[in-house]
């Protein structure tokens, strides 16, 4: 634990930290219950507007429903809508979860994740049958999740909130991510940061340090 010893506090992403995520898939379920002349239109999926605004808890599960719907004019079901948002959750290793349990005993442990309340109860059940596992806010002392708070990375505001409530020094507080932006973002505020690049990267970084 040399090289964390001026470390107290660690945060993890959930996207490609935690659990394995693939976008492509997602747009490839749906254009399956798209008619082949809206194809062009998937790309308009996850940038969308609303889908900001449910990450941020601005809309309700439903109403993120009825946008989708409403985006491509098709009479979906809240089931099919479901289906293709949630066809991008994949793997959850359990060398991870392993590896959240133990970093749990020697540091303070949070998960910091732009989500969304239908992902969240995909990942719930996804946790368990994959991993055993009953709970996301068993895995660490600390869940924050983008949709209860109001708030998203990268702003600055979200890890400002973290640190407001876990009340310690931003230079004693590592945060694991894979994209660059959240990453940035946290610097913002004098958070210690880790890009997390490729599959085993959260595994091989503790595995070097701890």
């Amino acid at each position: 634990m040399k090289k964390l010893e001026n470390i107290d506090f660690l945060i993890f992403d959930l996207g490609n930290v935690i659990i394995d995520i693939d976008y492509s898939f997602s747009i490839n379920e749906l254009k399956k219950i798209l008619p082949e002349t809206k194809h062009s239109l998937t790309d308009k999926f996850f940038p969308s507007a609303f889908h900001k605004d449910y990450e941020r808890g601005l809309i309700s599960s439903s109403q993120f429903r009825k946008a989708v719907i409403n985006l491509y004019q098709e009479d979906w079901t809240d089931l099919q809508v479901d289906h293709v948002w949630n066809s991008l959750l994949k793997d959850i290793p359990y060398e991870r979860i392993a590896l959240l349990k133990k970093l749990k005993s020697d540091f303070g442990t949070a998960i910091l994740s732009n989500t969304n309340e239908i992902h969240i109860e995909k990942f719930e059940e996804l946790l368990f049958d994959q991993t055993g596992e009953k709970s996301i806010y068993d895995l660490c002392d600390r869940i924050f999740l983008s949709h209860e708070m109001g708030l998203a990375k990268p702003d600055e505001a979200i890890y400002d909130a973290v640190l407001k409530e876990i009340n310690i020094d931003p230079h004693r507080v590592l945060f694991f991510d894979d994209l660059i932006a959240n990453l940035e973002g946290a610097k913002r505020v004098g958070l210690q940061t880790f890009h997390i690049t490729h599959p085993r990267a959260l595994i091989q970084f503790f595995e070097n340090v701890y």
